[in-house]
């Protein structure tokens, strides 16, 4: 997540507003939109000249109105908490490794806003910076292929793809240099609200 948001920092911009496709609004559709979603992840980040992948697991909170607690647990622990305004992402210590704030950072913004909509399946903002193709399958599945709409973006990110249900199930980048990384989601529930402890760790 930390190094999608770099690579996002050195071409943010503001998207063009674009008609959206119809296998957006299908997708839609099939996306349950609760107010939070909990659920834990399993990364593999596959580096260009590494045999292994390097692979990390941890559990994620997605808030619609407040952002995004990315909780890494193995093989380091780390938080990465993603609202509008900021970025944050902290050690095991509590001390901060990366500060993005929107209000100081050019482009900071730009950058939280696709974080967050790639997290919470926002399509129709992710469809102003990419274009927008994909497939449904079967009576709930659905796959959707993202590429970059301008030549900043597209120095940094090939491609995204998203693969899903009523929930993304599992997100696949490919960077222009060659380095791959593929999240997979699980344990996945729904809530109306956060707890009096989550709340606190977005502030």
């Amino acid at each position: 997540m930390l190094a999608l948001a770099l690579a996002l920092m050195a071409a943010a911009r503001p998207g063009a507003a674009q008609p959206l496709p119809p296998i957006v609004a299908q997708v839609r559709e099939r996306l349950v939109q609760a107010p939070v979603l909990r659920g834990e992840f399993e990364q593999r980040k596959t580096v260009k000249g590494f045999k292994n992948p390097l692979l990390s697991r941890g559990d994620f909170i997605v808030a619609r109105e407040r952002g995004v607690l990315w909780h890494t647990r193995e093989p380091f622990a780390s938080t990465l908490t993603l609202t509008r305004e900021r970025l944050l992402s902290r050690a095991a210590d509590g001390s901060v490794a990366m500060r993005l704030d929107a209000r100081e950072e050019p482009g900071a913004r730009a950058v939280n806003e696709l974080l967050f909509a790639l997290m919470a399946a926002d399509l129709p903002t992710l469809a102003q910076r990419f274009r927008v193709e994909g497939e449904l399958q079967g009576a709930e599945g659905w796959r959707l292929q993202l590429t970059p709409r301008d030549a900043a973006l597209a120095q940094w990110v090939g491609r995204i793809e998203i693969e899903g249900d009523r929930h993304v199930r599992v997100v696949r980048l490919s960077e222009a240099q060659g380095d791959a990384t593929a999240i997979r989601f699980s344990a996945l529930a729904t809530a109306a609200s956060l707890t009096r402890e989550e709340a606190v760790r977005f502030e």
